[in-house]
């Protein structure tokens, strides 16, 4: 290993869409800077903090509302950064990929504004390219690697080729809310077709990429596995899976024995819920299929 930070001198941050379960940012003491999100452009709340998945959900499946997001500001991270640097400690920030928020430049505005009065700070901060589990995988592998005492240099540098590996594979219950959060981009040419298709997304290289559509939930669930497949070819037990859904643990259940079955594998990471910043366009059922290369495998 390159000289660096010692292991315990770093401190591992992401943004909260990267939609980390608790018992994860508990066991690698990960911390998360919140998105905010509103119903009515008015009042906002911090994603987790003041307004949780369970109440997320039940509005958006009981009201005609479609939420818009505001991501962290500038100062939200200067905070954060500061409390770690004055401790002498190092900063590794992940952020949203650059395609969907500004994340990454408020992180990166924060960064350069404190180290004109701490020119001696360590802050890196990171576009993961990913969104909601895909991210959180991408920071997950920081935390592993910081656990087995990589420093913080070698991290960085395992970490800017293992994002390009992960990938999620997904299906929507309905493009309207991709549509009325104006992140359809590429994927609006799924719009339209027969009744009760479901639309198929990639997210690779930071943006959502169409796959193609199929009529219903079981087939989908079917063919999100055969996409994963299709990029993984082989090489199953050289990457890290885990299933996130947008409030329909029951099909993540089926998911999470069907891909087992398939790949050969046993998903040791728990589910992870799509939160209130990406659910905000992907809408209630969403589910999808989330994987990258583990770090000691590249």
């Amino acid at each position: 290993m390159i000289g660096g930070l010692l292991m315990s001198s770093f401190a591992i941050i992401s943004d909260s869409s990267c939609d980390l379960p608790d018992s994860l940012i508990n066991e690698y003491n990960i911390e998360l800077i919140p998105f905010y999100t509103s119903f009515d452009q008015n009042a906002y709340y911090k994603e987790r903090v003041e307004l949780t998945f369970k109440d997320f959900y039940h509005t958006l499946r009981n009201q005609n509302v479609f939420p818009k997001t505001s991501l962290p500001s500038v100062d939200d991270y200067m905070k954060t950064f500061t409390s770690y640097i004055k401790e002498n400690k190092g900063v590794i920030c992940f952020c949203l990929t650059s395609k969907f928020s500004g994340s990454y430049q408020a992180a990166i505005n924060a960064k350069n504004i404190l180290l004109e009065e701490f020119p001696d700070a360590k802050i890196e901060v990171i576009n993961s390219i990913q969104a909601t589990a895909g991210q959180g995988l991408v920071v997950l592998q920081a935390a592993k690697m910081q656990k087995d005492g990589y420093t913080m240099e070698d991290t960085i540098e395992k970490i800017e080729i293992l994002k390009e590996t992960a990938r999620i594979t997904f299906f929507v219950d309905t493009l309207e809310y991709l549509e009325k959060g104006g992140r359809i981009g590429k994927v609006g040419a799924l719009i339209g077709g027969v009744l009760n298709f479901k639309p198929l997304i990639v997210v690779k290289d930071g943006e959502l990429n169409p796959y193609g559509k199929i009529r219903g939930r079981k087939k989908a669930l079917k063919k999100i596995i055969e996409m994963a497949e299709e990029i993984i070819k082989d090489d199953f037990s050289n990457y890290d899976f885990c299933i996130a859904h947008g409030d329909c643990i029951d099909e993540a259940h089926n998911l999470k024995e069907m891909l087992e079955e398939e790949f050969g594998i046993i998903l040791e990471l728990p589910y992870f819920e799509i939160g209130t910043t990406i659910g905000t366009n992907t809408g209630p059922d969403a589910l999808g299929i989330c994987f990258i290369k583990k770090y000691d495998k590249i």
